[in-house]
């Protein structure tokens, strides 16, 4: 995929405020219904999102 075509759908605007951001990755994630008619529409909410990384795997 070009970066053209590529659209940021969500940021964690306050976690880049309120913390150093040594690194960043891109992944790929699998929704189910709701969560992507959410996503469609604009309603996507990161604010207590994390992630944990496991044995080499990451996690949500």
């Amino acid at each position: 995929m070009e970066m053209a075509e590529r659209k940021i759908v969500a940021q964690n605007r306050r976690a880049r405020r309120d913390y150093f951001i040594e690194e960043t990755y891109e992944a790929g994630i699998a929704l189910k219904g709701t969560e992507v008619k959410a996503l469609r529409e604009g309603r996507v909410n990161l604010q207590d999102g994390y992630a944990q990384i496991k044995d080499g795997e990451v996690y949500l």
